[in-house]
C-alpha cells in the first residue's frame, strides 16, 4: 500500500479524464492556448505519474491562429476501445472561418503519434465518448440550452457515432440539464455502464466555488435519466471560502484492475485569501458503490489530503507529481509555448535553447518568443541563465504569465550601450513599471522569478554577480479570481523586438525550476 498526497498533479492540470488498459492508467487534461496540447500521463498505480507524450504534438494538427488566453483546448476525454485510444475534445475561440469545435483524434500508442482531427457536426463543449457492449458508440457533450428556462441553463445531448466514417449519425437526444433546478453549466458529462445500468455523471454550477458533481441513471443509453436523491455526490461549496480546497468537480471514474473504483477531478488550493494562483489541479478520490450509486470519499465526503491506494507499492514520485527540481532540459515534456510548439519558437541547444526574438510581445494575439513551465508550487524559483546581444528597442527577460492582458515581466533592455532592467506589471491590458535598475557587469545574465506564497520578486544579476531584486508583484493580482479565465500561472523566458524586424537570438544556457 502507498499513500499519495493530493493533488496528484499539482499546478494547472485541469479537467482530467482517465481510462485503464489492463494494469495501465492513462490521463489527459486541458491545455487551452499552450502547445503541445493535451498531455498524456501514464501510471501503473494511480500514485506515480509520468508524462509520456501529447495528443497535439506536431505542426498543422490544429490551427491556433488568433486564439486568446483561456481559449484553445477544453476538457478532453480519453478512452480505449478495440486496440485504439480515442481522445475527444473542443477547440474554442477560433476566429470566424477557421476550423474549430468538437473533434476526435486516435492513436494505437497513447505516447503518439496521434491522428489529425476528425471534426464532428456538434456544437457546445466538453464532449465525451462511450463504447457500449453491443458495439455502438455514443458521443455526448454540453451546450447552452436551445430553449432555456433560466440564464446559462445547459443541456447534455447524446448521439451515435458511425465507427467507420467517424461521423455522427441518427437522432440526437437531450438527456440532462443538471440535478438542481436553476443550476448553471451542467457540463463535463461522462457515460458509464455498471452492472447493466447506464450512468450519466456531470459537473454543474460552473468551475469555481459552487462547482459540484452529480449523477443520474437510466435503463437505456438514450434515457430517460433519473438523478439520485443524494445529488450532488461531491462538492466543497458547503465548506465555505475559507476551506483550503475549493471548486471540486469535473470528475471521471475509473475501475482499477482489482475491482476498486476511483475518480480523478479538478479542484483548487487557495492561499492569500480566496485566490488560487496554481490554477485548477488534478486530485484523486476513492469511490465505492452503495445502493446502486457511487459514493465519493466514503466516510469523509470531501477530497482528502492524502489517499491510500492498496495496490500501489512505491512512493509518489514521477515527472509531474511534485515536479522535478533542478535543471529543466530542452527535451523535458513540461515545456510549452503560446499558440505554437516550443520547437517552432526556439531550437534546443544542449540543456538550453536558442530563442530568436520575435516582433510579437506577450500582449499580442500572435506567437511570442516565450518558453514556459507551469507554476506547480506556492514557493518556487525559476532561474534562467541567458545571453543576448540586444539592440535598442529589444528586450529579453522572464515573465509570470496569466494572459495577454495580465502578466508580470522582468525586461532587460539596452539603450546606447546602457543595460537596464524593468519590472512591468501588465494589469487589465495596461502596463505599469513597478521597479527599475541599472545592470552593470559581464554576460550572461541570471534572471530569477521567486515565488513565496503570494509574493513575487523578480531579480537580475550579470556575470558572476548575485541577482538583486528589481521589482515585486503579487500572485493574487494575477490569478483567475482577479483576472478571469481558466488558467494557473506560467513562468518562462521570453524575447521581443517590440514590433521591429530582428535577427537577434537569445541564448538560454540553462533553466532551473526549484521548489523551495
Amino acid at each position: 500500500m502507498s499513500t499519495v498526497t493530493n493533488p496528484i498533479l499539482p499546478g494547472c492540470y485541469p479537467d482530467p479524464s482517465i481510462c485503464r488498459v489492463g494494469e495501465d492508467y492513462y490521463l489527459v487534461t486541458s491545455t487551452f492556448e499552450y502547445l503541445p496540447g493535451l498531455p498524456v500521463l501514464h501510471s501503473r498505480d494511480l500514485v506515480t505519474w509520468e508524462q509520456i507524450g501529447h495528443v497535439v504534438h506536431r505542426p498543422g494538427q490544429l490551427d491556433y491562429t488568433g486564439i486568446a488566453s483561456s481559449g484553445g483546448l477544453y476538457a478532453p476525454t480519453i478512452r480505449h476501445h478495440d486496440g485504439l485510444f480515442w481522445v475527444i475534445c473542443t477547440l474554442v475561440g477560433q476566429p470566424q472561418g477557421n476550423p474549430g469545435g468538437n473533434f476526435l483524434m486516435t492513436a494505437t500508442d497513447p505516447a503518439g503519434p496521434w491522428s489529425d482531427p476528425m471534426w464532428l457536426d456538434a456544437d457546445g463543449i466538453d464532449p465525451s465518448i462511450f463504447f457500449d457492449d453491443d458495439g455502438r458508440i455514443w458521443v455526448h457533450g454540453t451546450r447552452l440550452a436551445r430553449e432555456p428556462q433560466w440564464y446559462h441553463q445547459t443541456e447534455v445531448w447524446i448521439r451515435e457515432l458511425d465507427p467507420e466514417t467517424k461521423k455522427l449519425t441518427g437522432p440526437e437526444h437531450v438527456v440532462w440539464s443538471g440535478a438542481v433546478k436553476g443550476a448553471v453549466w451542467a457540463e463535463a458529462p461522462h457515460l458509464y455502464k455498471v452492472d447493466g445500468t447506464y450512468y450519466l455523471m456531470a459537473a454543474e454550477a460552473g468551475t469555481e466555488f459552487h462547482h459540484a458533481e452529480s449523477i443520474a441513471q437510466a435503463e437505456v443509453v438514450t434515457g430517460p435519466y433519473v438523478g439520485t436523491r443524494g445529488n450532488p455526490i461531491l462538492t466543497h461549496r458547503h465548506l465555505g471560502r475559507q476551506y483550503p480546497v475549493v471548486g471540486a468537480g469535473h470528475a471521471d471514474l475509473v475501475e482499477a484492475a482489482d475491482g476498486s473504483w476511483w475518480a480523478v477531478l479538478l479542484a483548487m488550493r487557495t492561499y492569500g485569501g480566496y485566490h488560487y494562483p496554481l490554477g485548477r489541479e488534478t486530485f484523486l478520490v476513492p469511490v465505492v458503490w452503495e445502493d446502486g450509486w457511487p459514493v465519493f470519499a466514503p466516510g469523509v465526503g470531501r477530497v482528502p489530503d492524502q489517499v491510500e491506494v492498496p495496490f500501489a507499492t512505491g512512493p509518489a514520485t514521477g515527472l509531474v507529481q511534485g515536479g522535478t527540481s533542478g535543471v529543466v532540459p530542452s527535451d523535458d515534456p513540461r515545456w510549452t509555448a503560446v499558440r505554437a510548439l516550443p520547437t517552432q519558437v526556439a531550437t534546443p541547444a544542449g540543456d538550453g535553447w536558442d530563442l530568436p526574438l520575435r516582433p510579437a510581445t506577450l500582449a499580442d494575439l500572435e506567437v511570442p518568443a516565450f518558453l514556459g513551465l507551469r507554476l506547480q508550487h506556492r514557493d518556487a524559483d525559476l532561474v534562467v541563465r541567458v545571453g543576448a546581444d540586444l539592440t535598442d528597442g529589444e528586450e529579453v527577460g522572464v515573465a509570470v504569465r496569466q494572459s495577454e492582458k495580465d502578466h508580470v515581466r522582468l525586461a532587460v533592455t539596452t539603450h546606447e550601450g546602457v543595460v537596464r532592467a524593468q519590472v512591468v506589471h501588465r494589469q487589465g491590458g495596461e502596463d505599469r513599471v513597478v521597479g527599475e535598475a541599472a545592470v552593470a557587469g559581464g554576460a550572461p545574465l541570471t534572471l530569477v522569478v521567486r515565488a513565496r506564497g503570494v509574493d513575487l520578486d523578480l531579480l537580475v544579476g550579470a556575470g558572476d554577480d548575485a541577482p538583486v531584486v528589481v521589482g515585486s508583484a503579487l500572485t493574487t493580482d494575477l490569478d483567475t479570481v482577479a483576472t478571469g479565465g481558466f488558467l494557473g500561472l506560467w513562468l518562462g523566458v521570453y524575447g521581443t523586438s517590440n514590433g521591429a524586424p530582428t535577427g537577434t537570438v537569445a541564448h538560454v544556457e540553462r533553466v532551473e525550476y526549484l521548489p523551495a
